[in-house]
């Protein structure tokens, strides 16, 4: 390969599995022409989390899986190197893909106690086994970010939680577990998003800490994944004035974080990759189309993911760098494609999604993680209501066909009610409809992950729950992040708690199980979680 045709190969630009044939057609012509390295796969354009600020309707495809197969096939067959294909795919393809087998939250896997660790691992193989099903083999994840600011707006949900040891622990077993069926991995975002509380894809976070401090804590998972010898270390769009002489430079454009603290101090050698270069914290920093590209590069970024400017970015780090510095970047890449076997032609998906396989891993999961925080006789309780015909059951955000009630109905009969939005002349009518009931089951399925605007429970629905767990004796079975719980109001005055994360089928099963059987729940909260833990 000639030097222009190696940098070609640094560049990871975004394709969307639902795009116009014309987009496609231009990715194939930047394929042939530029020899780039490998491809990012998103949903569509509207699903892009820049775009979550335009409110651009997501169109949801059922054919995804199947289109993002051919793509795979096709932008291969026009590659005069066989492309690395990426994929964001935290907790599993599903992140991405409809259709597609959906594996617990990170914060999910981070209650379950460290003797299951292996259930982590599990989850790493079967989300690689997934991604070579499409033809992909590089995730970027996990996270190594320890969530230690409750107000973090972009990670929370997405990271271990905030014990530094299992955070660095669990990444290491899911990263084996890819490993193992021949996917790679990638720790990000360095050097530690967790305690911040800007969103990086709509601005720049700063994270204050001295070196000393992230040495002790946010360092701490990238230091094992190093000495672990990690596939991929991502660089976050977040600032570090400490280690910049105090200005409020990314992460991503900064030499003194990439090449002075990631590779001479923390002596890593492997394939460093920019977060989304598209993000706004970074996208708009230069007029000159290439120079974004050609900052990250020379900060010390090898692969440049989600890059916008193709054939600028190649001239400019053509025109600026040294030889020396592009043939590390393309041995570095070049290793990686050998690991994952694409050098070989073995570039087509492999094997099958398994559906039963995810849905077994998930009961597992379930039984180890589920939480509980308080108990109060929550079983003995529920069952005298029962036969003293004062027991409902209440739903919120999800109808009364639910699993957890369906589960409960035969051993634990008893009037049910759903409350699906905050409607207040349907809350009035719920109220008079309960007034004779004194015990609740009240299962609250969290509507979104995300804690933007009190994860869209709305206020209607906590000023109801407030005046329910006055005069109710309530237990509270919360599906969705254990973040919710600092939200809801008056909690301390429920008769039990019980954190279940996630609203799979398999732990609305096991929850109902728990509570007919009052069996022990393994689990412990992963985050500190203000009034409740701390």
């Amino acid at each position: 390969m000639t030097l222009e045709q190696k940098i070609g190969q640094f560049f990871f630009p975004a394709v969307f599995i639902n795009d116009t044939e014309e987009n496609i057609q231009e990715t194939e012509r930047l394929i042939k022409k530029h020899n780039i390295g490998g491809l990012t796969f998103f949903h569509s354009r509207a699903s892009a989390a820049t775009n979550y600020e335009t409110k651009k309707k997501v169109t949801f495809n059922d054919d995804s899986y199947e289109r993002l197969k051919e793509l795979v096939i096709r932008f291969q067959k026009c590659a005069p190197t066989p492309l690395l294909m990426s994929i964001d795919a935290e907790w599993g393809l599903a992140m991405r893909v409809e259709k597609t087998p959906q594996y617990p939250y990170a914060i999910t896997l981070g209650a379950l106690p460290n003797s299951a660790k292996h259930l982590v691992h599990e989850v790493g193989k079967q989300i690689g086994l997934d991604l070579k099903s499409a033809g992909i083999h590089y995730n970027l994840a996990p996270l190594a970010d320890i969530n230690n600011n409750p107000n973090n707006p972009v990670i929370g949900y997405r990271s271990f939680g905030q014990n530094k040891e299992k955070v660095a622990l669990f990444a290491m077993e899911y990263l084996r577990g890819m490993n193992e069926v021949g996917v790679l991995g990638c720790l990000k975002h360095f050097p530690g998003h967790g305690n911040t509380s800007v969103d990086s894809h709509l601005g720049l976070p700063v994270l204050e800490e001295t070196l000393e401090q992230l040495m002790e804590n946010e360092l701490f998972p990238f230091i094992k994944g190093i000495e672990n010898n990690v596939d991929s270390i991502m660089i976050g769009h977040l600032a570090v004035p400490a280690l910049n002489e105090g200005k409020n430079t990314s992460a991503t454009l900064s030499k003194s974080i990439i090449e002075d603290l990631l590779r001479r101090q923390l002596g890593y050698d492997g394939l460093v990759i920019s977060d989304a270069l598209n993000m706004h914290s970074v996208s708009k920093l230069y007029d000159k189309k290439g120079q974004l590209e050609w900052e990250a590069f020379n900060a010390g970024n090898d692969v440049l993911c989600f890059a916008e400017n193709v054939a600028e970015g190649i001239q400019e780090i053509l025109k600026n760098a040294s030889p020396e510095r592009i043939e590390e970047s393309f041995n570095r890449l070049l290793k990686c494609k050998q690991k994952a076997g694409i050098l070989n032609g073995n570039t087509d998906p492999q094997g099958n999604m398994d559906f039963e396989r995810a849905s077994i891993l998930n009961s597992k999961i379930a039984d180890n993680c589920i939480t509980k925080i308080k108990d109060n006789l929550n079983n003995l309780t529920v069952f005298e209501a029962k036969n003293n015909h004062k027991l409902a059951k209440l739903s919120l955000y999800k109808n009364t066909e639910n699993i957890f009630f369906k589960t409960l109905s035969n051993s634990l009969p008893s009037p049910k009610f759903a409350l699906e939005n905050g409607d207040e002349n349907t809350i009035q009518k719920l109220e008079k409809d309960l007034v004779n009931f004194d015990t609740l089951i009240v299962s609250l399925f969290v509507p979104k992950a995300k804690q933007l605007n009190n994860f869209d429970i709305e206020d209607s629905v906590l000023s109801f729950l407030k005046r329910l767990f006055t005069y109710k004796k309530c237990v509270l079975y919360v599906f969705g992040n254990p973040y919710a719980l600092q939200v809801i109001p008056n909690i301390e005055s429920t008769l039990g708690i019980i954190q279940v994360y996630q609203d799979f089928p398999e732990f609305q099963d096991c929850a109902a199980h728990q509570l007919l059987e009052n069996t022990e729940c393994k689990g412990t909260l992963p985050v500190i979680i203000s009034g409740i833990n701390d």
